[in-house]
This record gives structure tokens, C-alpha cells and sequence, in this order.
């Protein structure tokens, strides 16, 4: 993606440097991790029209997201059935969750949503490329951050709603 269509390799902790905007909006995958470092992670994602993120909380990861294409909505909130944020959000917008508070992305488009997200600490597997969501939930026993970064001592499991 980064030189005309080639898919952005994740190289783990060592520099990187790519076009993160051509890198976004090139990709058509659900999710792919485009680089781990110890403490954080970037991974590209796809959303189609009328999908979502799936509602979620990440107990010990805090994420940052960019939306570079699309539009959308945005919901958080403290629990799975109590989400009291909600925003509207497109192209240029950003999302900041907080560790543990539930959250998702639906597209309220006519095109995919194409966006971008940091973890902090790492939250996948390094490399991990899931085509579709169903293909991410599918993996996600075996979808584990790498051995060499640091994780919280007592890792929570992520919630789903």
C-alpha cells in the first residue's frame, strides 16, 4: 500500500516509516497490523457499509482512532448498556477510548470507513491480517500480542457485547 498497492509489513520494534493516510484508504481488510513496537501497536481497519466495530472494552488498552475515509458513529460509555457518548464522525476525525470503556464504530455511510488505530499496550498479534470481522472474532483465542511487549502484569480478556 505504501508503493502502489503492496500491503504494509509489520517488521515489529525496529523504525518504520510509511504514508499512513495512502496506507488507510488502500487497505480493504477488517483489520491489519501494519506495525507492533513494544508498548503500542498500529493496525489498519476497513469497516463495509452498515458494519461496525462491534461493541467492545478493552480493560487495559487505551486506543486512538482515525477515520481517513467514511463516515460514521461513535458510542461509548462505562458500560455495555450505558453508552452515554455519542458523536458523528468522518474523514479527519478522531476517537480516543479510554482503557475499559465500552465502544464501537457503525458505518452510517455509502462507502467503507477507512481508519486507522493505536493500542497501547499491543493488543494483537504482530502481522495478524483478518479479511472480514467474522474472520477476526473467529481468531481472536489465537490473536495474542507477541511475547516481547509489555503487557500489564494482570491482563484482563477484552469484553464483548
Amino acid at each position: 500500500m505504501a508503493d502502489g498497492g503492496e500491503r504494509i509489513e509489520d517488521i515489529g520494534p525496529k523504525a518504520q516509516a510509511f504514508d499512513i493516510e495512502e496506507a488507510t484508504k488502500a487497505n480493504r481488510d477488517y483489520r491489519s497490523v501494519a506495525w507492533t513496537g513494544r508498548y503500542l501497536q498500529v493496525t489498519l481497519m476497513s469497516i463495509p457499509v452498515g458494519g461496525d466495530i462491534g461493541l467492545e472494552a478493552h480493560p487495559e488498552t487505551d486506543q486512538f482512532l482515525r477515520i481517513d475515509a467514511g463516515k460514521g458513529r461513535v458510542q461509548m460509555g462505562p458500560s455495555e448498556h450505558e453508552l452515554t457518548f455519542e458523536q458523528e464522525v468522518s474523514d479527519g476525525w478522531c476517537v480516543l477510548v479510554p482503557a475499559g470503556t465500552w465502544h464501537n464504530v457503525t458505518n452510517t455511510g455509502d462507502e467503507p470507513i477507512q481508519l486507522y488505530t493505536i493500542y497501547a499496550p499491543v493488543h494483537h498479534a504482530a502481522g495478524r491480517v483478518h479479511p472480514t470481522k467474522d474472520a477476526a472474532e473467529a481468531d481472536e483465542p489465537n490473536d495474542n500480542p507477541p511475547e516481547w511487549t509489555v503487557q500489564p502484569e494482570n491482563l484482563a480478556q477484552d469484553k464483548h457485547g
